[in-house]
């Protein structure tokens, strides 16, 4: 067997594991969200999810990644029948590789949008859009949603944008992830510290921001859907049951300190998440809107947050060509640590189970991924992105975390399970986690699912919620996602029996 790929430093998988967990969500979802449901309201059921969801999570996704990386596996797929003796497990460990990969696709192009964006600022030409009327115009004519427009600005910068990630990819672990997060991190942290000074410098309206996020509106906590957003918040922030933690954890040698620098990870992204991305957006919302005008910006959404409210206040301040730009390069840091990650799985998956030199395993999923990003990028006003982001975002990564919850905790057992997050920790885990993990983290699981199937389950599938003029395109996305999915279930099968005839599996 092809020796597998390791991690150059311990800082380095720790850079690499946060910046996969440090991406837009941190900057832009997590303020709508808090925005959206009680501010400090919102605060309380997300530590507790973090405590109770996110960090149990962590470890346990570090700890499989691990021990399937002992026998040569990086994906799910093949790590999940080293913890259930079952081959049939495999099957739901595609989803591993699906999630990433589908996320991937239109995860891309919109990260091509910061990098446009970051231009425009440099340029001087988001400073002359002074109301957010003409910069929603300038962003419906850059997607090409705009009587009249078209979008090859916006492609050209997907091109680079995509090149620039596959060039990292083709670099491998060592020579391109780790290296790209060695760098991108500290300075995603240095421009987002240069940009609270200066949001905090803007006025008495700053402090009303940070009041409205940390006092809580206590009689939110009664509304479910509060939970509900906080946990999923904390789901994908965190990265979690996603698949890419368990595909850089594979990397590790079986030495390595998983517990410490699981838990230094999560603490790095919440710091990014929390201190900053809560610190920025929000209170220079309220700075700038006043309180109504903040609440009606979050209630637009992310896109409109990112992309309309926040250029059109920095271009109302001192220096705010320089902080457009930072804050645009900036998100795009954290969308590029992000994206590349989300390659991985599949990458590590041809090279593992196929035997195939990771620059020709590269070069291939590279190829399939480009023709595939067409689809977001052609019918992006017809809902094909956001069907995309709701089943592999959102769907598949609740699902996801669920089963290996059970089969790492219940299946493989709590007592192999504990000795195995714990070898070669320098730290020990608190005892609680023991109770936590084994029924917690599961139930706390099982309720979103099981409630968003009561909520939400049948209106979804029946796209209730979709226009009339939509719903074909809605319809041929699901058939796309449905042959993906059982294509790369058949490639799963062709490697284990490959490796069964082979009698590397018995």
């Amino acid at each position: 067997m092809t020796q597998r790929e390791k991690w150059g430093t311990k800082l380095g998988v720790i850079m690499a594991v946060a910046g996969s967990a440090v991406g837009l969500g941190n900057f832009l979802r997590f303020p709508v969200q808090a925005a959206q449901h009680g501010g400090g309201a919102f605060m309380i059921p997300y530590f507790l999810a973090f405590i109770l969801l996110g960090i149990p999570l962590m470890w346990i996704e570090w700890a499989i990644g691990r021990h399937g990386g002992l026998f040569g596996h990086g994906t799910a797929p093949f790590i999940f029948p080293r913890l259930a003796q079952n081959r049939f497990v495999k099957y739901l460990g595609v989803i591993g590789i699906f999630g990433p990969l589908v996320i991937f696709i239109y995860y891309i192009y919109i990260e091509s949008w910061l990098l446009g964006y970051a231009f425009f600022a440099l340029t001087g030409k988001l400073l002359s859009l002074a109301t957010p009327e003409s910069m929603t115009g300038f962003l419906l004519a850059y997607q090409g949603l705009a009587p009249g427009s078209n979008i090859l600005t916006a492609y050209f910068f997907f091109l680079v944008t995509f090149v620039l990630n596959g060039l990292i990819i083709y670099r491998g672990i060592r020579g391109g992830i780790e290296k790209l997060c060695n760098i991108a991190m500290p300075l995603l942290f240095t421009f987002a510290l240069i940009i609270l000074l200066r949001v905090l410098s803007m006025g008495p309206g700053v402090l009303d921001g940070l009041g409205f996020l940390w006092n809580p509106d206590f009689s939110a906590l009664v509304d479910a859907k509060v939970w509900l957003a906080a946990a999923g918040q904390v789901l994908f922030t965190l990265s979690v049951g996603i698949g890419v933690i368990m595909t850089y954890a594979s990397y590790l040698s079986h030495g390595d300190d998983i517990v410490l620098s699981g838990l230094t990870a999560a603490s790095t992204n919440e710091s990014a998440e929390v201190v900053l991305g809560g610190s920025i957006v929000i209170p220079a919302a309220f700075a700038f809107l006043g309180v109504a005008g903040a609440q009606a910006a979050a209630r637009s959404g992310a896109f409109n947050l990112g992309f309309v409210t926040m250029p059109v206040i920095f271009g109302h301040i001192p220096f705010g060509q320089i902080i457009s730009f930072l804050w645009f390069a900036l998100l795009f840091l954290a969308g590029i640590t992000s994206s590349v990650s989300l390659m991985e799985p599949a990458v590590a998956f041809v090279r593992d189970e196929f035997r195939v030199e990771r620059k020709i395993a590269a070069k291939r999923l590279l190829l399939l991924t480009f023709v595939l990003c067409q689809f977001p990028i052609m019918f992006l006003g017809q809902g094909v992105l956001d069907e995309l982001d709701f089943w592999a975002g959102t769907f598949c990564l609740v699902v996801f975390a669920t089963i290996e919850v059970f089969l790492f905790i219940w299946v493989f057992g709590m007592d192999k399970a504990w000795t195995e997050m714990h070898h070669g920790a320098e730290l020990k885990i608190p005892r609680v986690y023991r109770f936590i993990m084994k029924y917690i983290t599961p139930a706390f699981l099982l309720f979103v699912l099981v409630f968003w199937f009561i909520q939400q389950g049948w209106a979804t599938i029946l796209m209730q919620g979709v226009g009339e003029a939509n719903r074909p395109y809605v319809l041929a996305t699901r058939i796309g996602l449905i042959v993906l999915f059982a294509g790369i279930a058949y490639f799963v099968r062709k490697a284990w029996y490959n490796q069964k005839i082979s009698g590397e599996i018995t």
